[in-house]
């Protein structure tokens, strides 16, 4: 064992500490927070086992950074990686404190245990039990910001040219089930300037709301097009999603509506382009915009994060499988892992914990997780390092 592993915590240690750290991503600033501490954390600890430590500070937002630790030289390796930051939460829905660790039913309760700081708890740990010196391809461990926002991280990371591992696996909480395939994710505001007025008038004015109700109603078309043409069997929704996520506009019964905003999100299939997105979004729109000259927009609320797919075949997923004991499978929600496949590399999303636990109140990892997840982690490290 390393000198230096005596001052490490264990996992639990670690775990806690993690957790304690607060790294709020948010598109609202007054929530948004730095991921410094959390950063300078993991870059401690792995510096400690011989790790080569590189920080990148994220442009165009402050207070944000990634961390790669390498360990080894030469081509090839494997990526563990995961995000730094965690979803906002609302202390008065949960039963404990968010930002500590609360041991109880076999759980450990708190922001992040899952999804997904825990993960690189579980990497300290294994690091401290296999003998690094032996590796003799390179392992790279990668911390990256605002995964829950714009994944600003993964997409500086994914251009930085910094490595070319040939495999690497996400720990995003997967019940240790290995994910080869999920959907894209793309979110929009369409914006109606009407003309307010006196609601005794109706002609006086154009009413926004009225307007917006005839895009609801295009939308609607859309979503049946491309669930009748678009179908992957491999995810339980099946088809591509379009959803209405927020609207707002008026103010006053008695006023002509001047304004109205509606917030969707579409999540599209492997395979699905996101142009080709936009483009039937503004040709379902069209009728409306030249009926309405220059009172429709449509504006990108955050960047689009790419669908992705890695083959069943590959030597990495054959590989997960026969590690994990698991079948590989395909879901809905977006992770890093098109950004991550960049660089050239085999990739899989597979972690511990369930995603049915992320974004909610008294978020935890089971107890049960933690041996399995050690051990399926020391194995792929042999595995590809050793």
């Amino acid at each position: 064992m390393h000198q230096l592993n005596k001052k490490l915590p264990d996992f639990t240690q670690a775990i806690s500490q993690l957790i304690a750290q607060p790294s709020i991503s948010s598109s609202q600033a007054s929530w948004d927070q730095s991921n410094q501490s959390i950063i300078n954390l993991l870059a401690t600890w792995f510096e400690a086992l011989g790790f080569a430590i590189t920080i990148q500070a994220v442009p165009n937002v402050k207070g944000k950074f990634n961390m790669l630790a390498k360990l080894g030289s030469g081509d090839g390796g494997l990526l563990l990686a995961g995000h730094s930051d965690t979803v906002p939460f609302d202390e008065n829905r949960w039963l404990s404190d968010p930002l500590k660790i609360n041991h109880m039913d076999d759980k450990l309760f708190g922001l992040g245990t899952c999804d997904m700081k825990g993960f690189f708890a579980f990497i300290l740990h294994v690091c401290q039990k296999v003998d690094l010196k032996k590796i003799n391809k390179p392992l790279y461990i990668l911390a990256t910001a605002d995964e829950e926002t714009t994944m600003a991280g993964a997409r500086l990371f994914a251009n930085s040219g910094l490595i070319k591992p040939d495999v690497a696996i996400i720990g995003e909480p997967t019940n240790l089930v290995p994910v080869i395939m999920h959907k894209g994710h793309m979110s929009h505001k369409i914006s109606i300037t009407g003309q307010s007025g006196h609601s005794s008038k109706p002609a006086s004015g154009i009413n926004a709301i009225e307007i917006m109700h005839q895009v609801i109603s295009e939308l609607f078309k859309l979503r049946e097009t491309l669930n009748c043409n678009y179908q992957n069997e491999a995810f339980d929704v099946q088809t591509p999603t379009l959803n209405l996520g927020a609207i707002k506009g008026g103010d006053n019964a008695n006023r002509i509506c001047g304004h109205c905003e509606l917030d969707i999100d579409m999540r599209s299939l492997p395979g699905m382009k996101d142009e080709e997105l936009i483009a039937w979004l503004s040709k379902a729109l069209q009728p409306i915009a030249e009926k309405y000259p220059g009172r429709l927009t449509i504006a990108e609320l955050d960047p689009s994060s790419p669908s992705f797919k890695q083959t069943e075949e590959s030597e990495l997923v054959l590989t997960a499988e026969r590690i994990s004991g698991h079948t590989c499978c395909a879901v809905n929600y977006a992770t890093e892992a098109p950004f991550i496949q960049q660089l050239g590399c085999q990739t899989i999303v597979m972690g511990p914990g369930s995603i049915d636990q992320a974004h909610q109140p008294n978020e935890f990892l089971a107890v049960s997780e933690i041996i399995k997840t050690q051990q399926l982690l020391e194995k792929v490290i042999q595995h590809y390092c050793f």
